[in-house]
């Protein structure tokens, strides 16, 4: 009997680990893997039976379920697990062996088609792999959205002795996990993908810059990165073919701005992480002050499938120039949380209505915040916004990571715009004085309109705009979204601060 229970750190938080143990204790004789999570968090601890080569799921569930599920009476009994909705629906590409295979087995890997994309690409020269990354249309899935085969063209030509290619594993955004279960329950595609980025742009050392909240993914992308080394994936001579590329774990102390790519690599370089400014870009002066490739964990991680199937077949799929799919995390007040990776192009309510099922506290949506906690709040009317970065921008908002976090009707927006302002000014370095000054006068400023200040709304407006147009980078220039989205979209919020002060 093969058994398969994941190790994620949600499943774990959620009781996979007792679990583990009572399939241990009443089936020692089964094979237990551990693998990544599906991504149906509502359905952790998900454990699935092997039974005529088809896996079927049962979950939540608890040790108490445990004998149930063995003797095949178990009321938790989900059918086969590739057949249900939540899988059925999806065009898994980056996630396509998460939550199928023991994340450090390298046979694992390749039997589910792991390394056949690296292997492509030792028998291209850099151009020739930096223009199959320009024609699947890939972008940053960091946030920005910038296109990946531009930044890699950059590093490529950039002239210097040494070049480099890091990872930006600092997953900080509230409601974001997709690059954790990535690195949890797949590591192998994150390396396969940084030393494909080596061979390209020419650079010979990777580094991942993994935040210090993420211990399981720690661990895990350690041991991966051994594992690799020692079967030759990375060194000196990559799968014989003569090429070097090797890797390091790094980890941060979690400030969140050191998800900014320059604040990162001044922690990277042991500095104090703060934002540099730019002009010159990372990709011509970046780590150590050579030329740096910095990509997000998805960004890195799609790049084998795209040389595994070709850049014309990821490019099939998405919307308008968002081509590929998008790792959609769904959280807050939901009744279905989870990964779901599908084509740009489903709408805003698809997303919460149908595979997030709504609110889990059974009120109707008020808002919707796409992008962490500097994305736009998003109201019902623009529920018909497709998932595309053009799109959101002509909808006022950005999609950033893909993390939605979603709100019922009992959410007072004037309390979540104050709450932006303030994790603006607890995470700002201080580099900047539009973001270091300016969010703590937001704060002030907020509190105001809700005492009933007349003047305080127009000179929130102002202030918004100067951190937008000032700020050094994103955490200063976004701050503004959440913070304005709610004063457009929500008005009446607003209002009723202004009223009950009088």
């Amino acid at each position: 009997m093969r058994i398969f229970l994941p190790m994620d750190s949600a499943a774990k938080s959620l009781g996979a680990e007792e679990v583990a143990a009572a399939l241990r204790a009443a089936a020692p004789e089964a094979e237990i893997v551990r693998t990544g999570t599906r991504g149906m968090i509502w359905l952790e601890p998900l454990v699935e039976i092997e039974m005529d080569g088809v896996r079927h799921g049962f979950g939540p569930a608890t040790p108490d379920d445990v004998a149930a599920i063995l003797d095949g009476t178990s009321t938790k009994a989900l059918g086969p697990v590739e057949d249900l909705d939540w899988m059925r629906r999806q065009s898994r590409l980056t996630f396509a062996r998460v939550g199928v295979i023991d994340p450090l087995s390298l046979t694992d890997y390749q039997a589910h088609g792991g390394l056949a994309g690296l292997r492509r690409a030792l028998g291209m020269s850099g151009q020739a792999i930096v223009d199959e990354v320009k024609t699947s249309g890939l972008r940053g899935r960091g946030g920005a959205g910038f296109p990946t085969g531009i930044k890699w063209q950059t590093v490529h030509d950039a002239d210097a002795p040494r070049k480099y290619i890091v990872c930006n594993a600092d997953e900080g955004d509230s409601g974001t996990f997709a690059d954790r279960m990535l690195m949890e329950g797949d590591p192998f595609t994150l390396i396969e993908g940084m030393a494909i980025a080596g061979i390209g742009v020419g650079a010979t050392q990777g580094y991942v810059y993994l935040r210090s909240e993420y211990p399981d993914a720690i661990a895990v992308m350690t041991r991966a990165v051994e594992i690799a080394r020692a079967a030759g994936l990375l060194g000196a001579d990559v799968l014989g073919s003569g090429k070097a590329f090797d890797m390091e774990i790094r980890k941060g102390a979690g400030a969140y701005v050191c998800g900014e790519e320059t604040s990162l690599l001044n922690s990277l370089e042991g500095k104090r992480g703060v934002v540099r400014a730019k002009p010159p870009l990372p990709a011509l002066e970046g780590f150590l002050g050579r030329p740096t490739v910095v990509n997000n964990v998805i960004s890195l991680a799609t790049v084998p499938v795209i040389f595994e199937k070709g850049a014309q077949h990821y490019a099939e799929f998405g919307l308008g120039r968002s081509r590929g799919t998008v790792t959609l995390q769904i959280a807050g007040n939901v009744a279905r949380g989870g990964m779901f990776e599908t084509a740009f192009g489903i709408t805003l309510g698809e997303v919460v209505n149908d595979l997030g099922g709504g609110t889990r506290s059974g009120r109707p949506v008020k808002a919707v915040q796409v992008g962490g906690p500097l994305g736009a709040y998003m109201p019902v009317t623009k529920f018909d916004t497709p998932l595309g970065y053009e799109e959101f921008d002509a909808a006022g908002g950005l999609i950033g990571h893909a993390g939605l976090t979603v709100f019922d009707d009992t959410t007072d927006m004037l309390g979540m715009a104050r709450f932006a302002m303030e994790f603006c000014a607890v995470e700002s370095c201080g580099k900047c004085t539009p973001c270091r000054i300016g969010a703590v006068r937001g704060v002030e400023t907020i509190d105001r309109i809700a005492e009933g200040d007349p003047a305080a709304l127009p000179l929130l407006a102002d202030l918004c705009e100067t951190m937008q147009d000032g700020s050094l980078c994103a955490l200063g220039g976004f701050t503004p979204f959440p913070v304005m989205s709610a004063v457009t979209q929500f008005p009446d919020d607003f209002a009723r601060q202004k009223e009950a002060a009088e």
